[in-house]
């Protein structure tokens, strides 16, 4: 009979084995969704007896998924994001630490205006963006938007495990097309869209290519559909004061910040990755009239 520990060195075997960078943690979530014990609880079980043989045979299903190039996320079902633990799906991507970039400028921006906030998270997905905003800034509230209801789906839930119901909202939106009526006005628009040019699809990961859903991906011809729509559109939800922050692909920085530009935007900023790449764009905007 296996303790908890040799279940975990047998996994944690395989996935070195199979060239899996992230072997110790990812055996450790593994064990951790199989049991249904934290982390921190399995510390302290390590040396006791796994007395359900179904724990071993869930174990080795989860391992062979990971083999089979599955990203562990979907696997056992959660990642975090911005310290808050996600419930995630196929339906949605899984929240990557580039855009904790993009969630800590629109925090930083939105505390130096202070007072009531409303803020909009377009292309929401699993709602990491503007839940993380939410739950650092009580007073601002923010409106979770997305076209897929099976993304809404989970952003909702969401919602309800960061207890953050309060002061979010979800709602289906398709940014390609104009705002919708009677959606008010924002102090800041934030969106990390699909923006990945079409024919570089097939070029990505197997865990991105045929795990993560295509739509959340796919930003057209050159990647930048969704930018040109949001910029052209949405700048009518829009402060006179506020601000746009976007992430964007490696090599588009530039492309954003001109067509941010030549739409009215001031202040126009990047805003770098772990890996010193421009991840983020933000531009002011300052007057409606060159809309």
């Amino acid at each position: 009979m296996d303790t908890y520990n040799d279940i975990y060195l047998k996994a944690r075997k395989k996935l070195r084995a199979a060239g899996i960078v992230a072997h110790d943690l990812e055996a450790r979530l593994i064990i951790s969704a199989a049991t249904g014990k934290t982390r921190e609880e399995l510390v302290g079980f390590s040396r006791l007896f796994v007395t359900d043989s179904s724990i071993s045979n869930d174990v080795d299903a989860m391992i062979s998924r990971r083999l089979n190039g599955e990203p562990v996320a979907y696997i056992v079902g959660e990642w975090e994001f911005y310290g808050m633990p996600l419930v995630v799906n196929r339906t949605v991507l899984i929240p990557r630490i580039d855009t904790e970039v993009l969630a800590r400028e629109a925090i930083r921006m939105l505390r130096l205006r202070g007072g009531k906030l409303r803020m909009l998270d377009l292309c929401t997905g699993s709602g990491a963006v503007g839940l993380a905003v939410a739950a650092n800034i009580p007073d601002c509230r923010v409106v979770l938007a997305d076209s897929s209801d099976d993304a809404l789906a989970i952003c909702r839930t969401n919602m309800l495990r960061t207890r953050l119901s309060r002061n979010t909202t979800a709602i289906n939106v398709d940014v390609m097309d104009r705002p919708p009526a009677l959606l008010g006005i924002f102090d800041a628009i934030v969106c990390n869209p699909p923006y990945i040019p079409t024919k570089e699809l097939m070029e990505l990961d197997m865990s991105v290519r045929d795990y993560e859903p295509v739509t959340a991906l796919d930003g057209g011809e050159d990647g930048l559909d969704f930018f040109r729509a949001i910029i052209i559109n949405w700048p009518t939800v829009l402060r006179e004061d506020g601000f746009i922050a976007f992430e964007c692909g490696i090599g588009q920085a530039s492309q954003v910040k001109e067509m941010m530009l030549e739409k009215g935007f001031t202040d126009v900023s990047s805003y770098y990755d772990t890996l010193e790449i421009e991840r983020v764009i933000i531009g002011k905007r300052q007057s409606l009239t060159n809309v």
